[in-house]
């Protein structure tokens, strides 16, 4: 059996660390933005199945997608204003502008797709499933999900 004796050890705190403030701070929304993203393009393509098939499955995924779209929209909102307040960030005004948009379309669609038969899908309920996937794929070619920049320097 071999013994290991520890022969110096150096616990002296080290006198050139610094406090980590603000500046490092992570912004948090960038992460979340994908999820309602996810969610809305999912309800369209349950929209486009039960447009197929007529069976009322399609539907009521197409209406727990949408509403779990928007309450990640609400996390992403307040994600994006803590992020605002507290990470040094500005508003990013045509993408943040442009998800709220999407966002605000997709709160009547859910009560579009929350009425019964075929009209609650067909055809406004997928018109506007349509649209909002529509605006967030234009969102998406600006290469970052983020609704905020840096406060002082370019847009990332």
């Amino acid at each position: 059996m071999n013994h290991v004796a520890a022969a110096e050890t150096n616990f002296r705190p080290d006198a050139g660390l610094k406090r980590v403030g603000f500046a490092r701070t992570r912004i948090i929304h960038p992460m979340l933005v994908p999820f309602p993203v996810a969610y809305f393009t999912a309800a369209l393509l349950t929209d486009l199945a039960y447009w197929r098939t007529d069976e009322v499955m399609w539907e009521r995924f197409s209406v727990w997608l949408i509403t779990g779209g928007l309450v990640m929209a609400a996390l992403v909102a307040v994600a994006a204003v803590i992020d605002l307040a507290y990470a040094r960030q500005r508003p990013v005004w045509p993408r943040a502008l442009g998800y709220l948009l999407a966002v605000l379309l997709s709160l009547p669609n859910v009560f579009v797709h929350s009425r019964d038969a075929y009209t609650a899908v067909v055809p406004a309920g997928l018109t506007l499933s349509v649209i909002v996937v529509a605006i967030l794929l234009f969102l998406a070619t600006s290469a970052t999900w983020t609704l905020t920049s840096r406060r002082y320097g370019a847009h990332k």
